[in-house]
């Protein structure tokens, strides 16, 4: 076996390509050689989904994006017709499109539960049912689903976004169950990435640089990830190289879960 990743003539979908994570995921797939169609809830005039363009088609290969409400099934259903049409097949699915829902358990109301439920959780499924057609027909078929650390350790007041991520292990196992072995699933779960969100996270304390700087202590390497970093591990997840991997959710958060005590 040749330890390349090489994922030349696949073809993927992403959803949620507009920053942050989604982004740096859609460059590592284009850089190893897939074309990729993404979605996000901007609309196509949006810099975000602009920029998504530019950086794929940077890598030489094809790309293509659509606006889509994940909440719903039939907008769904019809972001993934569409990426398979526009691609002429699926052979990659990386459901990462998600929202944080940051409440204290008792301060959630039903809508906030719903609109979580809907979108962290429900809404991978939908995207991963909806591929299913496309992925049977497939030659190396394989469904990334990113959850988050929360999904296994929590912080106070991260309800319910931490019951919706804890929920997606579960969705991974199952797909790899029911789906394998011509279909692979695998879950990715990252903790504290550099992105838009938690630079804006930071910028909302009273000293950004100082918060930054107590957080990157608590992490074992001594700094917290890059969108790059995740879209290296799911390049190489969607690649053969990883192809005894299926049902398991693995954790990219650079040790933190290794922490019992900070100091």
């Amino acid at each position: 076996m040749t330890l390349t990743i090489d994922l030349s003539a696949h073809r993927a979908f992403v959803t949620g390509v507009s920053s942050g994570i989604g982004a740096g995921i859609a460059r590592a797939l284009a850089q190893a050689g897939a074309d990729v169609a993404g979605c996000a809830f901007e609309p196509a005039e949006h810099p975000g989904a602009q920029a998504f363009l530019q950086l794929v088609q940077g890598q030489g290969q094809r790309a293509a994006y659509r606006q889509a409400n994940l909440t719903n099934g039939a907008a769904t259903r019809a972001a993934v017709a569409w990426a398979a049409e526009v691609l002429g097949g699926i052979d990659i699915i990386v459901s990462n499109a998600g929202k944080n829902y940051n409440l204290g358990a008792a301060a959630c109301s039903e809508a906030d539960w719903q609109a979580n439920i809907d979108l962290n959780l429900a809404a991978h499924w939908r995207v991963a049912q909806a591929a299913k057609p496309w992925l049977d027909q497939s030659a190396q078929p394989v469904v990334i689903i990113i959850a988050s650390n929360h999904a296994f350790v929590t912080i106070p007041n991260s309800f319910p976004y931490n019951a919706a991520k804890a929920g997606l292990p579960a969705l991974v196992q199952s797909l790899a169950l029911e789906w394998g072995p011509h279909i692979r699933a695998v879950g990715i779960a990252p903790g504290f990435i550099d992105t838009p969100m938690n630079v804006e996270w930071f910028g909302r304390t009273p000293d950004p640089a100082a918060t930054r700087a107590q957080i990157e202590r608590m992490h074992p390497v001594g700094r917290i990830g890059t969108a790059e970093e995740v879209g290296a591990l799911c390049a190489f997840l969607c690649s053969p190289l990883a192809g005894f991997i299926t049902g398991t959710t693995m954790l990219i958060d650079g040790g933190r879960s290794a922490v019992m005590q900070d100091r």
